[in-house]
Formats: structure tokens, C-alpha cells, sequence
């Protein structure tokens, strides 16, 4: 493999000239320019990245922390980010929280240690010291999917509040009047936001949503089925389960099935953010569905502007039903068109905010 030396020595120049060029500094004549660039040809010279990151204290690398990698709407908000980041000139390293604020914190630690450009982060908690340190030191950061309350970070999001009322509208349309939830862990503000927002959808149609149909889950599916288990035991056991996401929906359909009940026979079943697996399911199952891809590539935007001096915004980015047959539907609806990406981003009403 060429040297910075070897290049040199074929253009006729110096290794602090080569140096120059490939840092495009404008002292260096055309004449030396082309010499080197031809060289470089030539050898099929690479500059090395990490030299050239200690030179230009830039590394041309993001850090992505997300919450869990083996939630599908996690992996997939990670390969958007991939796609767009390389598409920027940037690479990104990945860091898994498995839903755990210590493992949130380590990842965050070593991405800093790596000298990374900018943090992508989906925060599992209120905000760590490490954390709020690295938002206090101007590390450029943005918010994905959740925020930290009060922190000025952009967050770039999806409002579920418009998408939450629809489903409402359409369980109360089927004539369903217990519904439940399992909701996310209350650390979180999609675990907040999600069940103030089903209980403001309830209260529009003059339904309560009772201590005994809120159950506390994780964003696990474990969760989902142990939560589901209990409303079952219920002496007047809801008739629908509102999942607050993907995996617990899952563990709640392992739980209907393992009683020997049918969905949505027995029990009706829907789900916040969409996933590919929930059109083979038997039944198919209603679901919110997230514009994860956008998010991803949206919230990598972001991260670049501020890097690279411009000023950032936040963005939310609307949430839809997809209705299924998991609720009682007697036929699926035609699936409705992905809602028109907006011409200009939105400011987020949360960046500010001392609570969600």
C-alpha cells in the first residue's frame, strides 16, 4: 500500500506539500496540485482517517444510540440513518441500549472516546448526567423517536396524537367500549405520550380508561404478555388491548393464544408502530404505523446541519392507522396512502418544554 512518502517522491514534491493538497489548503500552486493528484492516481493512494481526523478534528463519524436493535421500528430507523449518513459523506457507529439506561450511558461514553462528530440518540430515560454533561459541553446531538424534557436538543419525531384519536374513533365505530393499554416504561416520553394521548382519545367518547386497564410494560414482549394475562383475570376483562408498541403486541397475542382465545373473537388487539410481520399474522393486526424511514433520514439532516454550522430544526412527522382485522373489522379497508412528506420541516412543540 502507498505512503504519503511514496507520493511524494512520484509527484517531485514534498511530503508537507502532498499534505496541502489533499487538505485542499489554497498555498499550493496548479502546477504541484495536479503533479500530487496525479500521483495519487497513479498509486492508488488512501488517505489514512484517523491521521487526517487528529489533522482536521474531524472524523466524519456519527454515533447512533437506539433503544432496542431487536425491536423491527429500531432496525429499521438504523438502516435509514446508515443509508443517509454514507449518502452525506459520514459513517456511523452503532451502540444498542437494550431499553437500559447503564447501557445507554456506556455506549454514549465510548462514541465520545471515539471522537465522533455529532450523537443520534433515542433516549431510554429522563436523562443521565452523561447525557445532560454532553449536551452542556455543545456536542452536536439530536433527538430520535424520544426526548429528554427541557433539554434544548432538535428532536426529530412523530406525532401519534391525530393517529391515536383515529384508532379510538374506529374501535368506538365497531361498537367497542373497554379498552385497555399496555403502556411503555413511564421514563419514557413515547411511554408518557402514548397513554395520555389514548386517555384524551376516550374521554372524547365519554370513556374512562381505569387503573385496571393500564398496564405497565417495557417495550418488551414479555411485558406485553404479562400485562395481558392480567386483563384477562379481570372480573370484566377489557375488550380491546392497545399495545404501546410493536413487541408487546406480540407478547399479548402469545397470551390470548395460550388461554385458548381468539383475536379478536375473544379479545380485540392493536398495536402502536407498524411492522412487516403484522400483515402475517393471523389475524392481520391494526396498527399505528411511524414514518421510520423519513425519521431516520431526517433526524441524520439535522445532525449534519449542526455539525456542519447550520443552524438545525426539529421535526415532527405525522403518525397513521393502518386498519387490519384484529379489532373485529369484518374486511380490510384499502391501505391508505403514506401521508406527503412536507415541504419544509416543523418545529417540534417539545425541544422547549420544562415537561412533556
Amino acid at each position: 500500500m502507498a505512503s504519503i512518502k511514496d507520493v511524494a517522491a512520484e509527484a517531485g514534491v514534498s511530503v508537507a506539500t502532498v499534505s496541502r493538497v489533499l487538505n485542499d489548503h489554497p498555498s499550493v500552486s496548479a502546477d504541484a496540485r495536479a503533479r500530487v493528484l496525479a500521483a495519487v492516481e497513479t498509486l492508488g493512494y488512501r488517505p489514512n482517517a484517523v491521521a487526517r481526523s487528529l489533522r482536521t478534528d474531524q472524523t466524519h463519524t456519527l454515533g447512533l444510540v437506539i433503544s432496542d436493535v431487536m425491536n423491527p421500528y429500531f432496525t429499521e430507523l438504523a438502516r435509514s440513518v446508515e443509508e443517509e449518513a454514507r449518502a452525506l459523506g459520514y459513517s456511523v457507529i452503532i451502540g444498542n441500549a437494550d431499553e437500559r439506561p447503564d447501557l445507554q450511558d456506556h455506549h454514549v461514553r465510548n462514541l465520545l472516546d471515539r471522537r465522533i462528530d455529532g450523537l443520534l440518540v433515542s433516549p431510554t430515560d429522563g436523562g443521565s448526567p452523561l447525557m445532560l454533561d454532553a449536551v452542556r459541553a455543545s456536542t452536536p446531538m439530536v433527538f430520535v423517536d424520544r426526548w429528554i424534557p427541557g433539554v434544548d436538543v432538535p428532536v426529530v419525531r412523530a406525532d401519534g396524537q391525530a393517529a391515536v384519536r383515529d384508532l379510538v374513533a374506529h374501535l368506538h365505530g365497531l361498537g367497542h367500549r373497554r379498552l385497555a393499554i399496555i403502556a411503555g416504561p413511564a421514563a419514557t416520553t413515547t411511554g408518557q405520550e402514548r397513554v395520555a394521548a389514548f386517555r384524551e382519545a376516550l374521554h372524547a367518547y365519554g370513556l374512562d380508561l381505569p387503573e385496571d386497564y393500564i398496564g405497565q410494560g417495557d417495550f418488551q414482549a414479555e411485558s406485553g404478555r404479562r400485562v395481558t394475562e392480567g386483563f384477562l383475570d379481570l372480573a370484566t376483562p377489557p375488550e380491546v388491548v392497545f399495545a404501546a408498541d410493536n413487541l408487546m403486541a406480540l407478547g399479548a397475542l402469545d397470551a390470548v393464544r395460550a388461554r385458548g382465545m381468539r383475536v379478536p373473537d375473544d379479545i380485540a388487539l392493536a398495536a402502536f408502530d407498524d411492522i412487516p410481520w403484522f400483515v402475517h399474522t393471523d389475524p392481520p393486526i391494526t396498527a399505528i404505523a411511524q414514518p421510520t424511514g423519513e425519521l431516520g433520514r431526517a433526524a441524520v439532516r439535522a445532525l449534519v446541519d449542526r455539525i456542519e454550522g447550520r443552524p438545525p430544526q426539529s421535526v415532527t412527522l405525522p403518525a397513521r392507522l393502518v386498519v387490519r382485522r384484529s379489532c373485529g373489522e369484518t374486511a380490510p379497508p384499502e391501505r391508505p396512502a403514506p401521508p406527503e412528506r412536507p415541504a419544509s420541516p416543523q418545529p417540534s412543540p417539545v425541544t422547549n418544554r420544562s415537561q412533556t
